[in-house]
């Protein structure tokens, strides 16, 4: 009875059937991961946060590196780590940008990988912060000063005839 259950329903069709799906499934999520991780390493979190952490070589652990306000400064965290753990050979997001200090491109600990990751980051996202609000203000105060009335000042009449 026992095999006759199984050749009723042969493993490769199930298999194959699971794997299908299971592509489809990545496809779809691939598609949704493009538009939701601008960048390797990082993720975003439901109330906006960008958050980058990194695996540990040949440990299941992970190091975290911060929570920022810009995908930019959590991408530029984790280059930053990926780049202390794996060397010059590391695919990163920004390879332009790595500032690579030659004597201490040696096996650090995850603490120190944290630290110089986040400080980076922190870095990068006041610069980026500093820009948005600078770019904010800058078209505003022109057309703010025309929109805005003078609270202080009493109306004007409607009428231009004078009376």
């Amino acid at each position: 009875m026992e095999g006759e259950f199984f050749t009723a329903t042969p493993a490769t069709t199930a298999t194959g059937t699971t794997a299908e799906k299971r592509k489809q499934g990545q496809q779809h999520h691939h598609g949704r991961q493009q538009a939701e991780k601008p960048y390797r390493g990082i993720r975003k979190r439901k109330w906006g946060k960008w958050v980058a952490e990194i695996r540990e070589p040949n440990k299941r652990s992970r190091i975290w590196l911060g929570s920022y306000t810009t995908p930019v400064a959590a991408a530029r965290a984790y280059d930053t780590a990926v780049f202390y753990l794996r060397g010059p050979s590391a695919r990163l997001n920004f390879p332009e940008l790595i500032f690579q200090e030659d004597d201490e491109l040696r096996d650090l600990s995850a603490a120190s990988i944290r630290k110089k990751a986040t400080e980076v980051g922190a870095r990068v996202d006041a610069l980026q912060a500093s820009e948005a609000q600078h770019h904010a203000l800058e078209p505003n105060s022109s057309r703010a000063n025309a929109e805005k009335p003078d609270l202080n000042e009493y109306p004007k009449s409607e009428n231009s005839d004078g009376d």
